[in-house]
């Protein structure tokens, strides 16, 4: 009970790995429509997606998700995969959304914040990062 009302952190490394993973399985997850060719041609129907680059950006925001998704997931190259994370869902939030994060776009302005989290705490345990790390001593 003691360590419920305490300010020291509860196993943050293991804590940090887990929603790490969590959230880099999310985001393959949601990027593996980059294979599915009938949901990206769904997505070239959308007003901000049309015009001559429309299916450029929607196979780049795919693949990206997909691609921040697995080193997210494996903890490799983590910050990297932090700022595609960041990057392609704050694209998503404030450009094909409406911007409103408080209220109709907070699903991806999450994953936004999430990259932010991980740029700056880095992969937390179970990261191939910490594996090269050891291995690699500088």
């Amino acid at each position: 009970m003691k360590q419920l009302f305490s300010s020291a952190p509860l196993y943050p490394e293991k804590a940090l790995g887990i929603i790490r993973i969590a959230v880099g399985l999310l985001l393959a997850y949601h990027g593996l429509e980059v294979f599915d060719s009938e949901v990206m041609l769904g997505y070239l129907t959308w007003d901000v997606f049309k015009g001559n680059a429309g299916g450029f950006w929607v196979y780049l925001g795919k693949s990206s998700e997909f691609v921040a998704g697995v080193l997210l997931t494996l903890g490799l190259f983590t910050r990297l995969g932090a700022v595609i994370t960041a990057g392609t869902l704050g694209y998503i939030t404030f450009f094909v959304g409406n911007g409103k994060f408080w209220y109709e776009d907070q699903h991806p302005f999450m994953f936004v914040l999430f990259g932010a989290l991980f740029f700056f705490t880095g992969p937390g345990a179970w990261s191939l990062d910490s594996l090269i790390k050891r291995s690699n001593p500088k």
